[in-house]
């Protein structure tokens, strides 16, 4: 009954994969990369039919090591170890293929004498084939892309279930339970499971690629050390019982003796740590550093954003410091004199003195113009090359023994500023990946850094720009108000006796003072907008206000209702109307200028009309209403700009109807007080 059931279960899992094989024997023929897939079909199902026909004979060890060997063969061939850049991946799959010999040679040993020792040594050769390749099937998916993931999904899940069984079936085996011949029977029907997993794997007639990280390859090579030690022990201990001799405790306190020792090297000691991390890059990879995972972690260093990051320079730092295992402190240029240190908290021994770096000039442009990596340990120990030997470096970097290397990061072949690096853990003579690595990144961080600064000067510059254009402002406001009083000192001379005239002289005066008052505040750095609130107000005392102050021996006539009210801010609207009626009595040459207010339910409309020269279209349009553009000799060009900017403050709009040799009028609309305020009334 036992051997039927051997024979069923093994004979169904034999008839699967012949008909996964048959179905890809004609996929093989048409692509090379699908017959190691095919022939891993055949050997599976070869393994199987011997177990249905020839259970326990030693033919079925041999078929079963060859099956994994080309199914492990097939991880290899689809891992990213294939490609000849990852050495500790390849070992790994080394010593996998290796185990798998051994096992080869222990099933050719035991024809010869099918001992006690050579049968456990054999089944804990399987339990560390079966362990092993579990491992690279967890750390094959693991580490795959999204995209290969759903690929390799049931293909994956079909070789864990195979092996799992395995090592399910070797560990009972080894134990020495009798319940080992019963998992023995079936575990055909496990196989035949597996091939349907295969099948919806192939089912899209998919190329399976995989791309396994340096993350995997530790990861991978660490668990098959575990297990490696594991059948390491047992094969010992199997082999010292065949003596008669009790070796455990001797073994034991060897082992825990040899551990505790390597603990109490690695832990305490980093410089240990970093020995064995350099000599593990350098022994297992091609490449000293995972480029990927370096640069990620470099650009969101240095892309940090948000109220509580680091300021960039310590985030610059920070980057370089973790890609080199090392701290390190930044140097910007201090305008030519000299360096100055931008962060320096994680440099060891504290701040270098302040005198370090003055007097710069020469090695802050030698270094701009050679745009390399210096090594300084290299310069004080004279295997550096000449060029960097003869650089004027600062005295305080050649003395200092932390200092390591030094980074410049040059944007646009202009060099904004300096990583010094620390002596790392273990002390290492760069290598032209460092170099390369350090200099790309510091290019990455110039642009970064150069970016900072510009948007700090393009701060600096917005500030000036905005006391620039107040003075402009004021430079305009005075000289109308230099013009008015000019007006009044030459009427003064003909009118002083006259009582009437002096109280307006003295209420002129009045006047000008509290606007040149208003001007000085208008200076103050953190004053407030010029407009400051907008109110419902009646349009004819600001209008007789602003008429008053320009009227000279021309006539300005008010036409319309100027009792309406509009909203505006009318410290604003006056000094707006001023400006216009101003630029309309400049062009006028002697003829009167109109000013007439219409409205209507939503609106008022001030229009300010002159008989002067007027303007082109092409002025209007692109000169008009740009600051320090005029048609009049001695204009500032100020004028009609900021009136412009005064009433769209105010909610309103100015616009401009003007012909050569005709006139101009300004038309200022502002919204009605009674549009806005009857539905506020309403809702309060």
């Amino acid at each position: 009954m036992d051997a039927l059931i051997s024979f069923w279960s093994h004979g169904l899992a034999a008839a699967c994969f012949a008909a996964l094989t048959i179905w890809r024997l004609g996929e093989a023929a048409r692509q090379p990369s699908q017959r190691l897939i095919a022939g891993a079909f055949a050997l599976t199902a070869c393994w199987a039919w011997l177990a249905a026909v020839s259970s326990g004979a030693p033919v079925v060890g041999f078929a079963e090591s060859a099956r994994n060997l080309l199914w492990v063969s097939l991880l290899y061939s689809l891992s990213a170890a294939a490609d000849n850049r990852q050495k500790g991946l390849k070992l790994v799959y080394a010593a996998v293929a290796g185990v798998i010999g051994l096992q080869l040679l222990g099933e050719f040993l035991h024809l010869f004498g099918p001992g006690g020792s050579i049968r456990q040594t054999g089944q804990v050769l399987h339990i560390t084939t079966a362990a092993g390749a579990l491992v690279l099937v967890h750390n094959v998916y693991g580490q795959a892309a999204p995209a290969s993931r759903s690929q390799i999904r049931f293909a994956m899940l079909g070789l864990a279930l195979i092996w799992i069984y395995d090592l399910n079936l070797y560990t009972v085996a080894y134990l020495g339970s009798e319940s080992a011949a019963s998992l023995r029977e079936w575990r055909g029907i496990a196989a035949a499971c597996a091939a349907p997993m295969f099948a919806l794997a192939m089912r899209n007639d998919v190329n399976w690629r995989i791309s396994v990280s340096r993350a995997a390859t530790f990861q991978s090579l660490s668990l098959f050390a575990i297990c490696a030690y594991f059948a390491l022990m047992a094969i010992l201990a199997t082999a010292l019982r065949g003596t008669g001799v009790d070796w455990s405790s001797v073994l034991m306190v060897t082992v825990l003796a040899m551990m505790t020792v390597g603990a109490m090297v690695l832990i305490p000691s980093a410089r240990a740590r970093g020995w064995l991390k350099v000599k593990l890059a350098k022994h297992l990879f091609e490449h000293r550093y995972d480029y990927r995972t370096e640069w990620l972690r470099f650009t969101e260093t240095i892309g940090r954003a948000g109220p509580d990051a680091p300021a960039l320079s310590e985030r610059i730092v920070k980057a370089f410091a973790d890609m080199a295992d090392a701290p390190g402190l930044l140097l910007v240029s201090d305008e030519g004199r000299g360096l100055v240190v931008a962060d320096a908290n994680s440099w060891p021994g504290g701040n270098p003195p302040p005198e370090a770096f003055d007097d710069c000039a020469d090695f802050w442009a030698q270094l701009e113009a050679k745009s390399r990596v210096i090594e300084f340990e290299g310069v004080r120990r004279g295997w550096s090359p000449p060029d960097d030997r003869k650089l004027p470096i600062p005295q305080w970097l050649l003395d200092e023994p932390q200092a390591w290397a030094g980074v410049p990061l040059l944007h646009q072949q202009r060099l904004v500023g300096l990583v010094v690096l620390a002596a790392p853990n273990y002390r290492r003579q760069l290598d032209w990946e460092d170099f390369d690595l350090l200099r790309t990144a510091g290019h990455q961080a110039a642009s970064s850094l150069a970016e900072a600064l510009g948007q700090e000067a393009l701060s600096h510059a917005q500030r000036f720009e905005e006391f620039n254009r107040r003075f402009a402002f004021i430079l305009h406001d005075i000289k109308n108000l230099v013009s008015q009083l000019s007006l009044l000192a030459r009427n003064a001379e003909r009118h002083a006796d006259n009582p009437e005239f002096r109280a307006d002289m003295v209420a002129t005066l009045r006047s000008s003072v509290g606007k040149m008052n208003e001007l000085l505040t208008r200076l103050a750095p953190h004053s407030q907008a010029r407009v400051q609130r907008i109110e419902a107000l009646p349009l004819r005392p600001i209008l007789s206000s602003a008429i008053a102050s320009k009227r000279r021996d021309r006539e300005v006539t008010l036409l319309g209702d100027a009792s309406v009210e509009a909203l505006a801010d009318p410290t604003a609207l006056e000094q707006a109307i001023g400006h216009l009626l101003q630029n309309a009595l400049d062009a006028s040459s002697g003829e009167p200028v109109v000013v007439r207010v219409t409205s209507d339910a939503s609106q008022v409309a001030i229009a300010i009309t002159d008989k002067g020269v007027g303007m082109d279209g092409e002025f209007v349009r692109n000169r008009l209403f740009e600051p320090f553009a005029s048609t009049k000799p001695g204009g500032f060009g100020i004028g009609a700009f900021e009136a412009r900017s005064l009433i769209a403050a105010m909610g309103g709009r100015l616009t401009v109807d003007s012909r050569p040799g005709r006139g101009t009028t300004f038309t200022i609309t502002l919204p009605a007080a009674v549009a806005v305020s009857e539905p506020v009334r309403k809702r309060a």
